[in-house]
């Protein structure tokens, strides 16, 4: 298993996907899906749809219903994107290498667009001929719109914003970055069970407990690159964290603490894997890469 090919074809597939989902919808406001268009394919690692496929995969789910879910939690992650580099948030310039949406378009564009791209992840995942039960689609639904607002994401969002300039603990740390970072790679990771077989769901517990240990660590390794890491890289502002007073666990426990702190969640994630009677062998190896990144 060449673990690199395999990234590089699914980010290729993911992003032709992509390019069709958009090319396909009569544009009502041309400059609104020029933005959209701008932020959903312009880069981008595709870590959370890779999760969703690759999970689904493993848990015999049928492949057109994975794709759309695969599509629906990247627009989830690319409307967070805008939103979290908009003036009132995060204020950020660079996202992916390129100026950010607001700076390339307008700030009410930015918005626009990022409201238009969660509701296009739910009208993806919601579809009359979607081949799985409705009761399933119907998890899959509920489950993305937890991870997405206020018990997620948002949720997550809304306490790093005021966390900014005060000393956290690593306890009210975690909670920011699971719930900022870490809902939607656990959502990713549930909608491919969910998608997938009876027999699946029965380790959707052991699945849960690899991508809350994964997204954690991957918010750890996030704040060890922006102490190391290089802006050309990174496609943001090397230290644009810093700057704007935010708490890391670089921050708080050192860098080296922080690297600890990296390997041990890593290990956890990797344990929690080793509970599921399937090959997981290249969510492990994914996991390695991940939390090994540079960018």
């Amino acid at each position: 298993m060449n673990l690199s090919q395999v990234l590089a074809q699914t980010r290729a597939d993911i992003n032709q996907q992509l390019e069709q989902l958009l090319q396909q919808r009569q544009a009502v406001a041309a400059p609104l899906n020029k933005a959209m268009h701008y932020a959903l394919v312009l880069g981008g690692k595709r870590v959370r749809p890779f999760l969703t496929l690759q999970v689904g995969a493993i848990c015999g789910a049928p492949m057109a219903m994975l794709q759309r879910a695969s599509l629906a939690i990247e627009c989830i992650h690319a409307y967070s994107l805008v939103h979290d580099d908009l003036p009132a948030m995060d204020d950020d310039a660079l996202r992916r290498g390129h100026p950010t949406c607001h700076i390339a378009f307008d700030e009410a564009t930015a918005i626009l667009a990022g409201d238009a791209l969660q509701t296009l992840a739910f009208e993806l995942i919601s579809q009359a001929d979607a081949a799985v039960a409705p009761a399933q689609q119907l998890q899959m639904v509920q489950m993305l719109a937890q991870a997405s607002g206020d018990l997620g994401m948002c949720g997550g969002q809304a306490l790093d914003l005021s966390a900014t300039g005060k000393a956290l603990s690593e306890t009210e740390l975690a909670q920011v970055h699971i719930h900022k970072t870490g809902a939607l790679i656990q959502a990713a990771v549930k909608l491919g069970v969910l998608c997938g077989s009876p027999a699946a769901q029965h380790y959707l517990a052991d699945f849960d407990e690899f991508a809350y240990n994964l997204g954690l660590a991957f918010q750890v390794q996030d704040d060890i690159l922006d102490v190391i890491g290089d802006t050309a890289a990174l496609g943001k502002q090397q230290g644009s964290d810093i700057a704007a007073d935010k708490a890391t666990y670089v921050r708080l426990l050192g860098l080296e603490g922080a690297i600890e702190r990296r390997d041990q969640l890593h290990q956890k994630a990797l344990h929690a894997l080793a509970r599921i009677p399937y090959n997981t062998e290249v969510l492990e190896a994914f996991a390695d890469h991940l939390l090994n990144r540079n960018h």
